[in-house]
């Protein structure tokens, strides 16, 4: 299992049409709310579909606070 917090920014498999393939997670549960870094479109996703289009973790949202 991957391991992700809230605010992470992530990259996806294929990107979003607006170009852009770096999303924030907004939401955490059964089901992972993300919103597209861009153009501000948020999708949500059954947690398993998001593990599987998910490549990985650009920058985690524990480094942007420095909180450990």
């Amino acid at each position: 299992m991957k391991e992700y917090t809230l605010g992470d920014i992530v990259m996806m498999k294929k990107p979003h049409p607006c170009g852009n393939n770096e999303w924030e997670i907004m939401r955490l549960g059964a089901d992972i709310r993300i919103k597209c870094t861009k153009c501000g479109r948020m999708v949500m996703l059954p947690r398993l579909e998001f593990e599987k289009k998910m490549k990985k973790i650009l920058r985690s949202s524990v480094e942007k606070t420095g909180n450990q």
